[in-house]
């Protein structure tokens, strides 16, 4: 089971480039495996965003994390 405390770690290692460029990014939730993330200031909108989203964030977390199986965006 993927835990809240992994999901987080990997997030707060990313988020300062998110940052860098104007957005910012916060887990929701974490159930079965999955997380919920919010993506917040100049990410909205951006259409750079499903990039991060996906080939940023999802692909660091399946790295570190083996049994994560999913990023939504809320």
């Amino acid at each position: 089971m993927v835990s809240r405390e992994k999901v987080e770690a990997v997030i707060d290692r990313i988020r300062p480039i998110i940052q860098s460029d104007g957005g910012d990014v916060e887990l929701v939730d974490v159930v079965d495996n999955k997380a919920r993330i919010r993506m917040s200031g100049n990410c909205i909108g951006c259409p750079s965003a499903q990039m991060t989203l996906y080939m940023g964030i999802e692909m660091a977390l399946r790295e570190e994390i083996p049994e994560f199986e999913e990023l939504l965006l809320v």
